[in-house]
């Protein structure tokens, strides 16, 4: 590889660089690589890189399961609740925008990031990502359901 950075995210150290066998650009978690061969040769990093964003955008990539979300507000108000491991925003017109990626975690995307959005949405796409929106949508509706006086302790 030819490494251009070492970032720090969440506890973790991620090796940035570019993987010669894959001929890409590559995070690797530095507690995971086994053994270093130290090779003479020159590389110049992007000029373009800046390390924290390239590996954000990173992560949000390369998972099992689409995500592709259709938001009924413009990108501009939709962006700041984005986080970049959540995907691409992007505008689609004046009053929507589309956020797409991939996850690992249906659930988590679903219940933690989705659901902290304050603007109406659909999932377009990733039947995995559907659901779990679904079950959020279902446990959201059954903690609302009025209940007798006796179950309030």
């Amino acid at each position: 590889v030819d490494p251009w950075a070492i970032v720090v995210r969440h506890g973790r150290w991620y090796l940035l660089c570019l993987a010669h066998e894959a001929g890409a650009a590559r995070a690797y978690r530095v507690d995971r690589i086994a053994a270093v061969d130290v090779l003479n040769a020159e590389f110049e990093p992007p000029a373009d890189l800046n390390p924290v964003v390239w590996l954000e955008s990173h992560l949000g990539t390369g998972w099992p399961f689409e995500t592709h979300v259709v938001f009924d507000a413009p990108a501009d108000v939709v962006g700041p609740w984005i986080g970049r491991p959540m995907g691409r925003l992007e505008a689609v017109d004046d009053g929507h925008c589309v956020l797409r990626g991939t996850t690992g975690n249906p659930s988590m995307y679903a219940g933690e990031w989705l659901a902290a959005i304050p603007h109406p949405f659909r999932v377009v796409g990733g039947p995995e990502l559907r659901d779990a929106v679904a079950a959020v949508g279902r446990r959201l509706l059954d903690a609302a359901v009025a209940t007798d006086a006796t179950d309030a302790t």
